[in-house]
């Protein structure tokens, strides 16, 4: 969430990915940085160790997401 926060405060489109059990703390951590409508996307928990098929079928999936979010700003 601070990554996307910091590459956004500099001008650059960003899109932070935070996953369903962060994210409340992303809210948190948007609000208390200033930055509450940074572009965010919803993973589901836990994305870590899912394997290489799994993660190419998650990108797949959000990847319209993620592109929306960036063109929306």
């Amino acid at each position: 969430m601070r990554d996307g926060i910091a590459i956004a405060r500099n001008g650059i489109p960003a899109v932070a990915f935070v996953t369903s059990k962060f994210w409340p703390q992303g809210d948190f951590v948007a609000k208390a940085e200033g930055m509450p409508d940074v572009p965010r996307v919803q993973l589901p928990h836990p994305v870590a160790g899912i394997g290489r098929e799994a993660m190419a079928s998650l990108a797949d999936s959000i990847s319209e997401e993620v592109l929306q979010r960036l063109i929306d700003g």
